[in-house]
């Protein structure tokens, strides 16, 4: 019997370690990937096993446990972020799921209490710092102690504003950055049509976006803001709801879906309501937010380790329906990648009818064990994309055949392959596969590369269809009167086609290596490669050794362009793009640095600006001969810094005795003033 308890003890203590590997492990998936791996149900339920177990075993319970932080989104590059510490700390709430769990902590409360019941907007949670009426920091939640400084990408949203005279000379308020559905669908479709993978649900498309480098595609992408909690010293009003009102009226994105609830039965109320009138709002929500109302009462209720006392979050049930499964198909993607797709019987999910949810590859199918005929659950929850989770047991499942995915392509019928390491299983016929060919055409003459007016979807399936074109070097050949006798089209709109053809000539380099659609080479990878290699004769006769040399260029990336090169058709291809005057190389004025002041020289960029944005400054450093770092080592020159220079980077500056340089030395050193 002893024996039994040991083994017990020992299982529960190697459990211990195997749940907070995998807590660690999605927490990282969801805040800094944006791949979450686990519903928020699932990741609550271990951890609530994993805080029975350390209470079972004290020993066990450290200062890093997920149980004793939250999850971080601190950005791990080198050229990522500045971080800094929060004056307050920013911890995350206690989640319920249970109506019940709610009614309990609600009668636990001081008698008399007022409770503010708040909509949980599911976005990406940001302290926005103001210091004199001007907005000075932007921080990410980061892992609760200090976060990420995003402000240059907090100022392309509208609805923040970066400066609001007559206030306290400091505060606090904090709030969701979030993508709003309609730009959210918009999105995901632009990175469809690029065979990128999709965002799960708009929380993770604004986490991803407020994270990137280049500000101007953040503003393109239409982020917006709910902020619901003001902090720092002297500030007006005694309750929760007085400082949100008063933020309302200096300007700031509060919510006006607040209710004041005093009784138990008002809280339910709201919550019932919002379970269903939620999804007629333009932004993604999760939940309900209860906070106690009275600014002493929350001092006085306190903290946890991990969550504020005086707070708790309702979480919405996921929504999911039985459904029947009535058959996989297979789509082809414009790299060739087979995707199988599930047809169901129609099932109303969100306000929304569901008929198809993809199966993402084999393997997805494989886990589910899901076969033609079975009954499946499909859920959405707070995601837009549904998927399916799950099956009902089926009594005929013994002696279901194993799931085969197919050998074939369903278009040409070319014998698949399956790369080593991959999960996906491809056509290799990209040159004579009808969606591979279309597709290719359709990434060709988009937006971020060759930009060519009109040519959208079911226009380059007409032409197609008829024969006008087969591959993008024969957009080059076509004529006005190509296209002004075809069905949908007059004179001025095959004219506006063909001058965008035209146009598309002048395409920089850098784009048109993005447009030739070469597997994993995207916009960003395409700007460095042809930084690096400033002609396609360069570029064609690069060396795997030379590729990876390159910035976020791997083996596989490096592969995909010598394999390429390889490929007679495509160079047979890349002549006729040529001659029909396609920029091959890049021009004079990028070949080489505008000036040497900075020859030789490794600068770190730290603080806020006025005269440039930090991206400008790191052009300007490039034009002028310098190289750009993200951290500072003995190797750094100098730091170019800004008003609010990060504190880790000013302390590692003056331990290794690199020079700070201010914004207007730096101007007048480069004349650039």
């Amino acid at each position: 019997m002893m024996t039994d308890l040991f083994a017990t003890e020992q299982q529960e203590r190697q459990e211990v370690q195997q749940l907070r590997a995998q807590l660690e492990d999605a927490n990282y998936r969801y805040y800094v990937l944006n791949q979450p791996t686990l519903t928020d149900r699932d990741f609550d339920r271990m951890m609530e096993r994993l805080q029975l177990l350390e209470e079972r075993y004290p020993d066990l319970r450290t200062a890093d446990s997920p149980t004793q932080k939250v999850g971080s989104d601190l950005s791990q590059k080198p050229n990522g972020f500045e971080q800094v510490a929060h004056r307050y700390p920013m911890l995350s709430l206690a989640n319920s799921y249970s109506r019940e769990e709610i009614e309990d902590w609600v009668r636990h409360l001081p008698e008399g209490v007022e409770i503010v019941c708040e909509l949980k907007y599911d976005g990406l949670s940001i302290s926005l710092h103001y210091e004199q009426g001007r907005l000075v920091r932007a921080l990410t939640r980061g892992d609760g102690v200090r976060g990420d400084d995003v402000l240059r990408n907090i100022r392309t949203i509208a609805s923040i504003p970066t400066y609001v005279p007559g206030l306290p000379d400091y505060y606090e308020i904090r709030g969701e950055v979030l993508l709003p559905w309609e730009a959210f669908e918009r999105l995901n479709k632009e990175r469809e049509e690029q065979e990128e993978p999709l965002f799960a649900n708009p929380r993770n498309a604004a986490s991803g976006t407020l994270k990137m480098l280049d500000s101007r595609e953040v503003a393109r992408r239409g982020l917006t803001c709910r902020l619901y909690h003001v902090l720092g010293e002297n500030l007006p009003g005694n309750t929760h709801t007085e400082r949100l009102e008063q933020a309302r009226r200096w300007g700031f994105p509060v919510s006006d879906k607040m209710q004041l609830c005093r009784t138990v039965d008002e809280v339910m109320a709201y919550i019932a309501y919002w379970d269903t009138e939620r999804k007629n709002l333009p932004v993604a929500t999760d939940g309900i937010v209860l906070k106690v109302n009275s600014i002493a009462e929350q001092q006085t209720l306190g903290f946890t380790a991990k969550t504020p006392r005086w707070a708790i979050a309702y979480k919405f049930p996921a929504e999911k329906q039985l459904t029947l499964l009535r058959s996989i198909t297979y789509q082809v993607g414009r790299t060739g990648v087979i995707t199988p797709v599930a047809n169901l019987d129609p099932v109303q999910l969100s306000g929304t009818i569901v008929q198809r949810a993809t199966l993402h590859n084999e393997d997805f199918v494989r886990q589910l064990g899901i076969h033609e005929g079975d009954r499946v659950w499909v859920e959405k929850g707070g995601e837009i994309i549904p998927k399916i989770v799950g099956k009902e047991p089926n009594a005929a499942d013994d002696n279901t055949e194993e799931y085969r995915f197919i050998t074939v392509c369903p278009e040409c019928g070319t014998p698949l392959v399956r790369i080593e390491g991959e999960a996906a299983w491809r056509c290799p016929n990209e040159n004579g596969c009808p969606p591979q060919q279309k597709g290719k055409i359709e990434h060709f003459v988009s937006r971020k590369a060759m930009n060519i007016d009109g040519l959208g979807e079911e226009t380059i399936d007409l032409i197609f269809q008829r024969g006008l074109v087969h591959n993008v070097a024969d957009l080059y050949d076509l004529k006005a009167s190509d296209l002004s006798v075809l069905e949908g089209f007059g004179q001025k709109s095959a004219e506006r086609i063909i001058t965008g053809i035209e146009a598309s000539k002048q395409v920089p380099w850098e784009r048109v290596l993005f447009a030739l659609g070469i597997r994993m080479v995207g916009e960003t990878t395409a700007k460095k490669i042809a930084r690096r290699f400033r002609s396609l004769q360069d570029l064609q006769w690069a060396t795997t050794e030379q590729l990876t040399a390159v910035e976020d260029v791997g083996e596989q990336i490096a592969g995909n362009i010598v394999s390429y090169f390889s490929d007679t058709s495509n160079l047979q291809l890349l002549v006729r793009l040529q001659q029909a005057g396609l920029q091959f190389a890049a021009q004079e004025d990028t070949m080489e640095p505008l000036a040497h002041e900075l020859d030789g020289q490794t600068i770190v960029i730290s603080g806020v600006f006025e005269h440039h944005s930090r991206d400008e400054y790191k052009l300007i450093i490039e034009q002028h001969g310098g190289k750009n770092s993200g951290s500072v080592s003995k190797k750094t020159s100098f730091i170019l810094a800004g008003s609010n220079m990060g504190p880790e980077k000013r302390k590692k500056a003056e331990s290794l005795g690199v020079p700070i340089m201010d914004e207007t030395t730096f101007l007048a050193l480069i004349e650039q003033q």
